[in-house]
Formats: structure tokens, C-alpha cells, sequence
């Protein structure tokens, strides 16, 4: 459990820490950029921790055009793990900071 523990806090403070250079170097707030970065980082784990799906599909399609054997084709798995949920609890957050900076009950700037 700690081993668990440990990697979805370590993939929250990489991804904390990849947005507040970011933000940095696009000189915005760490909130107003959270929920885009979110998006990008859960879109990356999930496409990483899944197996099948259009990519796996193209790769079996070249691979039987090429040799005539046909291979059985796997269906997208998503395999949830430790590093999507904390990806995901970055996401959620992300988009509650983003919604209040809309809705300006966060001021800009």
C-alpha cells in the first residue's frame, strides 16, 4: 500500500512541478494553466498505461499486409493504475480552479 502511496504523490509533484515551470515560462498564474496541463498529462498516463486501441490496431495491420499472416487484434484495455488516478485528481482539481477563474469568483490576476 505504501509503494501505491508513494507513486501517486510522486506523480503529483512531477506534475505540479512540470506546470509551475510552464507557468513560469508562459509567465501565468500555476492556476489558470492546471486544468490544460491536466488534460495533457491524464491523456499521456492513459495512453501509456493501455493496451490496444487504434495504435495497436494500425501497428497489426502493417505488420499482416506484410507478412499475409493475419493477427488476432486486442480490443483498447484501460488499465487503471496509481499514476492515472493521481493524473486524474490533477485533471478534477484543475477544472474546479478553471471554472472558478471563469466564473471570476478567483480575480484575474
Amino acid at each position: 500500500m505504501k509503494k501505491k502511496l508513494l507513486k501517486f504523490v510522486i506523480t503529483l509533484i512531477v506534475e505540479i512541478g512540470l506546470t509551475i515551470l510552464l507557468a513560469k515560462f508562459f509567465s501565468v498564474r500555476f492556476i489558470e494553466i492546471m486544468f490544460f496541463t491536466g488534460i495533457a498529462f491524464s491523456t499521456i498516463t492513459i495512453w501509456f498505461s493501455s493496451s490496444g486501441g487504434a495504435m495497436t490496431r494500425h501497428i497489426d495491420s502493417q505488420t499482416s499486409a506484410m507478412t499475409g499472416i493475419m493477427i488476432n487484434r486486442e480490443e483498447f484495455n484501460l488499465r487503471p493504475n496509481y499514476v492515472v488516478f493521481a493524473s486524474i485528481t490533477f485533471l478534477a482539481i484543475g477544472l474546479i480552479f478553471f471554472v472558478l477563474l471563469i466564473t471570476n469568483v478567483i480575480p484575474p490576476s
